[in-house]
């Protein structure tokens, strides 16, 4: 959640020349870990909830009242003004979505939620797509390619590459099927900071960047686009939109790298049979 376009990411990371990369211990991992699979409970908790008539206000609600129950925090919820517990965001619109009375959801429609916890002082950020009812076969294509897109950025995180490694995978698999990989927000480092370094493009040249290196831990979460690539921002100066109308959609997990050189998916619900 918040990984803004680019003239605002100077505010939101506070980058310097001497920016370090916090690389977390495996105790911070664990640690880390509790709020994560809880981020990710609340999307298995509210996809029920996901269906034609429901505004996306009530799943704010629903959300809020799971999270504050499981002892943590909604991390968005005043996060530098944001004026919700979660983001809704409801077709052309790429990310930031301002939950809202007057937001019905309608069949067809696709909705990305975007969840961060705070549990025990770290922070859990993840978020999914979902359908509303029947979506049009284009829909069902757009989500299910921008998960797939997801995954081959996890699959490209190993130790001895870069993070350039992660955008490549993802443009180059999104692209072939003509889409736009949003540019103008990136993933990011998080821990006990909902937003730390290093920052995550979903776009790019495999073997630039920074080396992965035991103890990262960031987010991956790509923003794919049926057509154009670039985004606007709403005059709430938080929900950005397809700059053509298309539509957008996005999956997030947070992942960590291990001592040993394992990538765990942190954001993951133990309690959910697959």
């Amino acid at each position: 959640m918040k990984t803004l376009k680019v003239n605002f990411l100077t505010r939101l990371f506070k980058r310097k020349e001497d920016d370090m990369i916090h690389l977390k211990s495996e105790q911070e991992i664990k640690d880390m870990k509790a709020s994560c699979q809880l981020a990710a409970s609340v999307l298995d908790f509210i996809e029920p909830h996901v269906k034609e008539g429901v505004s996306t206000l009530n799943l704010d609600k629903l959300c809020h009242d799971y999270i504050i129950k499981h002892d943590a925090i909604p991390a968005p919820l005043n996060y530098k003004g944001f004026p919700k517990s979660i983001c809704t965001s409801v077709n052309d619109v790429v990310c930031h979505g301002i939950p809202s009375e007057s937001d019905i959801l309608k069949d067809g429609d696709i909705i990305n939620i975007d969840i961060t916890t705070i549990f025990k002082g770290y922070h859990g950020d993840t978020s999914r797509t979902f359908f509303v009812g029947e979506p049009s076969e284009s829909a069902k294509k757009l989500v299910e390619r921008t998960k797939e897109a997801m995954e081959r950025g996890i699959n490209a995180v190993k130790i001895g590459g870069r993070i350039g490694d992660i955008g490549a995978a993802i443009q180059s698999y999104a692209e072939s099927f003509g889409y736009g990989v949003v540019k103008d927000f990136v993933g990011h480092g998080i821990g006990k900071n909902f937003h730390e370094q290093p920052q995550i493009p979903h776009y790019g040249k495999a073997g630039s960047g920074a080396r992965f290196k035991p103890g990262m831990v960031f987010t991956i979460e790509p923003m794919i686009n049926e057509g154009d690539w670039r985004t606007d921002i709403l005059d709430d100066d938080w929900t950005a939109i397809t700059i053509d109308k298309s539509l957008s959609a996005q999956f997030e997990h947070t992942i960590a790298i291990h001592e040993n050189g394992e990538v765990e998916v942190l954001t993951v619900n133990p309690n959910k049979s697959n």
